[in-house]
């Protein structure tokens, strides 16, 4: 649909009103319901958004830290504009129009908008004459439970929505066939068009393919698989999370980015050289050395909670060695050489619990660095088991080590731009902070009666 025409279908639904949202620094959609008029009048004019949802967690507790906005500022409203490029008809919510948005940075402006980001990103790629395509899978745990059971327990002994490992399995798939329906049918009516969907190794876990696209609409359809996901749950009385480990016990959740590079006019995929022997371009080379190099700076934007850590654990499907391997599970870069359309770059770091806007363009601006800079890809490629790569450099172990890692480096302010990299290290030194003030579980179970 061109502009007129998704006005006029705005114009003529029958629920008299629009959703909008915006995504915050941790990949959650904030928004409302409008009337039909006041969208009409913001549509293709700039509108505002309260500056808050940039100035809270995910818990809406104040950042005490931040310099963009605060108790300082008084939480103004911030400029913003609605994309008529995102339109989507929610179709579980009777085709209902539905709009994603993003901050506007004003001149001498701290941008810490994470679509903007991304667009910033990509920008620098079409610049340097490369299309980028991406796209984000997803792994994540279901449970047979409501949002007040699970509080009700104490977020304790909850029913997964179904038992054992049990990855691949067609039988479990048929089990939870209308779920399965809904998910593979509503995703691809929202414009989230799903490549694979199947369960994986756990009790009650899934994973979907989202089939690849051009910036920033990879990110949109990323961002919106998460919660339409949870929305779809819901119908059935089911509750989907994306936590990166949910148990110590049990595989973390990737967030996997696949990635490659076209020129402009997408006729040739810039990662593909049929006269290398594993097929590989120099570009894709020094794609993959600038994330080598830059993964432990921006790892945050990769692994943002407490929780990430966990998943980045030996022998759990995650990687933790700085390594990369031509179609290698176990290292932190796969590279799929494949054909000429095919070829692209997995980056296996990525959780399931990102902002896709910030995964997807640290993924770029890292491999955008390696190429600008032409860097060389002097390590050799990881064969067999990564884990016990240990000639390699690992991956900082908690978001407090990444965090430091971040706020230090120059090339991340470079690349992500200095006042963004700083608002988003100071977001992650909260988070930090307020894990440290939890009594947990462990502590409980370890020191109650013994110390």
């Amino acid at each position: 649909m061109d502009h007129r025409e998704i006005l006029q279908y705005v114009k003529s639904h029958a629920a008299g009103k629009v959703k909008i949202a915006i995504t915050d620094i941790d990949g959650i959609l904030r928004g409302k319901y409008i009337s039909t008029e006041k969208f009409l009048s913001i549509a293709e004019a700039d509108t505002s958004f309260c500056d808050v949802i940039f100035g809270w967690d995910m818990s809406d507790a104040a950042y005490d830290n931040a310099s963009y906005t605060g108790w300082h500022t008084g939480y103004p409203d911030a400029a913003a504009r609605i994309d008529l490029a995102c339109f989507r008809k929610i179709p579980w919510e009777d085709d209902l129009p539905f709009f994603l948005g993003e901050l506007i940075q004003k001149k001498n402006e701290i941008s810490v908008c994470p679509r903007s980001l991304l667009k910033k990103v990509l920008a620098d790629a079409t610049s340097a004459g490369f299309l980028p395509l991406f796209s984000q899978e997803f792994e994540w745990y279901n449970f047979a439970e409501t949002p007040q059971s699970i509080h009700d327990k104490l977020y304790r002994n909850l029913q997964p929505l179904t038992p054992g490992m049990f990855g691949y399995s067609i039988l479990r798939g048929s089990l939870q066939n209308e779920f399965m329906k809904d998910l593979f049918d509503l995703l691809t009516r929202f414009d989230i068009p799903v490549e694979g969907l199947h369960t994986e190794t756990g009790p009650g876990t899934y994973e979907a393919a989202i089939q690849y696209s051009t910036l920033p609409e990879a990110g949109d359809r990323a961002v919106l698989f998460k919660t339409a996901v949870k929305e779809i749950a819901y119908r059935h009385g089911i509750m989907a999370t994306f936590m990166a480990k949910v148990n110590e016990n049990l595989p973390g959740c990737g967030g996997h980015v696949h990635q490659s590079l076209w020129d402009a006019e997408r006729k040739n995929n810039l990662f593909h050289d049929e006269k290398d022997a594993a097929n590989m371009s120099e570009i894709l080379k020094q794609y993959i050395a600038g994330q080598l190099l830059l993964i432990p700076q921006i790892l945050p934007l990769f692994a943002p909670t407490i929780n990430s850590y966990k998943r980045l654990v030996e022998g759990a499907w995650a990687p933790t060695t700085l390594t990369w391997g031509i179609d290698n599970r176990t290292v932190a870069l796969r590279v799929l050489p494949g054909g000429k359309t095919s070829c692209r770059l997995e980056t296996r770091v990525i959780g399931s619990d990102v902002n896709p806007y910030l995964a997807m363009a640290g993924a770029l601006a890292a491999g955008l660095y390696g190429i600008k800079n032409k860097l060389e890809l002097k390590q050799v490629a990881t064969v067999g088991n990564g884990y016990l790569d240990q000639s390699k450099s690992r991956l900082p172990s908690t978001l407090e080590e990444a965090t430091k890692m971040m706020k230090q480096s120059l090339v991340a302010k470079e690349i992500l731009g200095e006042g963004f990299a700083d608002h988003y290290t100071r977001t992650r030194e909260w988070e930090w902070r307020q894990h440290l003030k939890s009594v947990t579980d462990w502590e409980l179970k370890r020191y109650f009666e013994i110390i």
